[in-house]
């Protein structure tokens, strides 16, 4: 192909979203901004609020590829509590960042930031719509906006904050460390939590300062920001109704066989659905109170997620569903990427 030949992205409503491939983003999309950006859209909102089939729908209509923003999905063999889109889903459109890392590595905020813009930057390339879809506000804060030049992890440091079991004792200690820190990573998020501690400890300096240099926002790109918010009691019916069915599915015994192969460590275990079946597992609750506890983890989840993706100035709230936001959100990509 010409590279001055643009490419037309077609949607079904015969709009379409110009892409130049002499502009296109590269795999470092920052390398080289250009007066011509690609268009990017961004699906986001709490859990089961339909995220992944709006971002199915338009991905269909508008000729996109979905680049996966959960920070559970990208493990292999985690799959009931994931809610990972089905085969046949995956089969339609393309989806990037699902399956992408063994079920015992680590894989970091910096590690998605990473590979999600070099798939956006290889959709791009293509003619094709990047859709980031997901509810991990950091990792997506990670591929927008960029993270900041932190110190390597402390294993050692890891363990020992760990060890604390005494109910907020690590959000106390980040309180002590870093004020501001801690007014906006919750009590009970124990990674964001043990990343702030050891930043602090290790850099000698508060993270919430380290926050304020370095930071390489992905540039080269139109983005449009769709943030879903349906009213709070259907989005908690929805929410017991899908952990209730993953218990049903079979999650306990995916929690036992993974347990049995990786072990109790391993990140992803400590995830909403598989921590309350692994409690089950050890006899600490019953199988009842075990999807109770689920579905109540679930609802908080939810909430922090919407205020953490409130901050964003730049999102356009859809009050809905999406299986019912489709037609708005329609609108608003063709009034900004159009």
């Amino acid at each position: 192909m010409n590279d001055a030949t643009p490419v037309a992205i077609s949607a079904a409503s015969n709009a379409t979203l110009n892409v130049t491939p002499s502009s296109t983003p590269s795999a470092n999309p920052n390398a080289n901004p250009n007066a011509n950006p690609a268009p990017l859209l961004v699906v986001a909102g709490p859990t089961a609020s339909g995220k992944s089939s709006l971002a199915l729908s338009l991905a269909l209509e508008f000729g996109g590829e979905i680049i996966s923003c959960d920070s559970v999905a990208v493990y292999r063999e985690f799959e009931i509590g994931t809610a990972k889109p089905s085969r046949q889903e995956r089969d339609r459109v393309p989806h990037h960042l699902i399956d992408v890392a063994a079920p015992d590595a680590w894989f970091t905020a910096g590690d998605y930031a990473r590979r999600a813009r070099a798939a956006a930057a290889e959709i791009a390339a293509r003619g094709r719509l990047p859709i980031v879809c997901g509810g991990s506000g950091l990792y997506l804060r990670a591929m927008l906006d960029g993270l900041f030049a932190g110190p390597e992890r402390d294993e050692d440091l890891r363990q020992r904050l760990r060890r604390r079991r005494r109910p907020a004792a690590l959000w106390r200690l980040l309180r002590r460390l870093d004020p501001e820190s801690a007014l906006r990573i919750h009590a009970n998020d124990e990674p964001k939590l043990i990343r702030a501690i050891e930043v602090c400890a290790t850099a000698a300096r508060p993270m919430s300062q380290l926050l304020l240099h370095g930071r390489d926002a992905l540039q080269g790109y139109r983005i449009l920001r769709l943030g879903l918010s349906p009213p709070r009691a259907a989005l908690y019916d929805r929410i017991n109704a899908r952990c209730a069915r993953m218990f049903e599915q079979g999650l306990v015994e995916e929690t036992r066989r993974l347990l049995a192969v990786y072990g109790p460590e391993v990140f992803a275990m400590r995830s909403l659905g598989y921590r309350q079946a692994a409690s089950h597992l050890r006899g600490e609750c019953s199988l009842a109170q075990a999807v109770s506890a689920a579905q109540q983890g679930h609802r908080n989840y939810a909430k922090r997620q919407l205020t953490w993706f409130r901050r964003d100035t730049e999102m356009h709230w859809l009050e809905d569903f999406g299986d019912d936001a489709a037609d708005r959100a329609k609108e608003l990509i063709h009034a900004s990427l159009t």
